[in-house]
């Protein structure tokens, strides 16, 4: 009976000892998880924060884009509407006496 007990003792030693060591292994994955988890985090939202500015900086230079390449209208020359529309007819000129 007791030796029963001392080996039941020794195996209970030893899962203890066992136990703690996968403990503190455990511990240091979770910290190199959460450096880890940190430094993706800081990643993408540095790629974010350049995509939100390229996406800026891409908006403003197709919007610029798109008020250059809208036509002046008033500059358009006569007869450009298809001749449909009829032309003004010219202002007379006044007589200057002499």
């Amino acid at each position: 009976m007791d030796r029963l007990n001392a080996k039941l003792y020794l195996q209970n030693c030893y899962i203890m000892k066992e136990n703690e060591r996968l403990r503190k292994k455990a511990l240091l994955l979770n910290q190199e998880n959460q450096a880890l988890l940190t430094e993706l985090k800081q990643r993408l939202a540095k790629t974010a924060a350049v995509n939100t500015n390229s996406a800026k900086a891409n908006g403003n230079a197709a919007a610029a884009g798109n008020r250059a390449a809208i036509p002046d209208l008033n500059a358009a020359a006569p007869g450009a509407h298809g001749g449909h529309e009829k032309k003004a007819a010219p202002k007379p000129k006044k007589a200057v006496a002499n």
